[in-house]
């Protein structure tokens, strides 16, 4: 049973009926980013990825 399957084939069928979902899905995503992207990638990427936000927490902890 695979969650992220289903749910991206509920989506794309949302976006279908409602184009100007898409649209405005797509605006925000480009204003904000989407970090989703982020995640999606093979263990070795959470890993760097979250070294990076541990590193910067730190930097931001060292300076208060």
């Amino acid at each position: 049973m695979d969650l992220n399957g289903e749910q991206d084939k509920r989506q794309i069928e949302d976006y279908r009926k409602h184009p100007m979902i898409n649209l405005a899905d797509s605006i925000n995503r480009s204003m904000i980013g989407d970090l989703r992207a982020l995640t999606k990638g093979g263990y070795l990427t959470k890993v760097i990825i979250s070294i990076i936000i541990a590193i910067l927490l730190i930097i931001q902890y060292v300076r208060n």
